[in-house]
């Protein structure tokens, strides 16, 4: 089913490709990415990709101005050397903060990208839990946005966690969280949390029981670890047994790393869509969209449902 297509990676998730690759039975093809002596980037494959369907797994992950100005130069390459499609695969899409105004003379950062991405010549784009859902509708080409959380839900219930409630750092993630909850049948809480600034934000209120639980909490991405940390300190003063966190994205900056690692959590577990930073290598349980991916590009080849590439995971629902 992908006979005519080529798999690309760029330099974010190189890793990722290689899993890719090997359940598709395909080899990743070369790109040559270099830069000039100024930091001018130029991109360009190493074979020919006429009337070829290409899918590139690049995330737009830290440097994102870099790994953003790579995809966005190589997709211009392609579509000028006759390729058939160019189909995205970005299990982490940077700048999606920046999804509204939410003050005067602030920009629509998403809006941006996803326009910029649509003008390089981009058919397809296909990613992994937005921040928010409605990112979908600034997209002028296909979007298809795939989730992970049967993933994250189907690690958790294979460790049987003993009196586990599902938590929400806060009101806008309670959806993710209760998507897991009934995955394991578990109760929620949500915390009720104030942003005082950027990567700041005060705990509020608990909204449900966290007394004598182990707490499991829930979000999209990990970035400073100031929500969670002050999120998981806030739980165990309420009476928690434990607290153990789970992301799709683990942006992990310089600045989470103390946070994360002081012994507040028991266990924190993510997703491979960005490469770990060399000090959160060892200390973080990563589970792989590699299987997610490649089903998606067969199934998007075959002209199949993608609604089917849970199927994998919800045998344990």
């Amino acid at each position: 089913m992908i006979k005519n297509s080529i798999l690309f990676s760029l330099t974010a998730n190189k890793e990722l490709t290689e899993q890719v690759a090997k359940l598709l039975d395909v080899s990743v093809t070369g790109v040559n990415v270099n830069h000039f002596a100024d930091g001018e980037i130029i991109c360009e494959p190493t074979s020919s990709v006429r009337d070829k369907n290409c899918y590139i797994i690049q995330s737009t992950s830290a440097p994102v101005t870099e790994h953003l100005f790579e995809l966005l130069i190589f997709v211009d390459a392609l579509k000028r050397s006759s390729a058939k499609t160019i189909n995205v695969i970005m299990p982490y899409f940077g700048y999606a903060r920046q999804d509204r105004k939410s003050k005067p003379r602030q920009p629509i950062t998403a809006r941006l990208v996803a326009d910029l991405l649509t003008t390089a010549g981009v058919h397809r784009v296909i990613s992994f839990d937005l921040h928010a859902p409605q990112i979908q509708g600034f997209f002028s080409c296909l979007v298809d946005e795939i989730t992970a959380i049967p993933l994250i839900a189907s690690y958790y219930i294979k460790k049987n966690i003993k009196d586990i409630v599902i938590v929400s750092p806060d009101h806008g993630g309670a959806n993710r969280a209760r998507r897991v909850a009934e995955r394991l049948n578990a109760p929620l809480a949500i915390i009720d949390k104030r942003r005082t600034r950027p990567n700041e934000a005060e705990v509020m209120n608990i909204i449900g029981n966290v007394k004598d639980m182990n707490c499991l909490i829930i979000d999209d991405m990990i970035d400073t670890a100031g929500s969670c940390s002050a999120a998981a300190k806030a739980l165990l003063q309420n009476g928690a047994k434990s607290v153990q966190i789970a992301c799709i994205h683990g942006v992990f900056s310089s600045a989470s790393k103390e946070r994360l690692l002081d012994g507040t959590f028991e266990e924190i577990v993510c997703t491979d869509s960005i490469s770990l930073p060399e000090y959160m290598v060892g200390k973080v349980k990563v589970l792989s969209l590699a299987p997610m991916i490649a089903m998606t590009i067969e199934h998007i080849e075959g002209g199949l449902p993608l609604s089917s590439v849970y199927d994998i995971y919800n045998n344990n629902k």
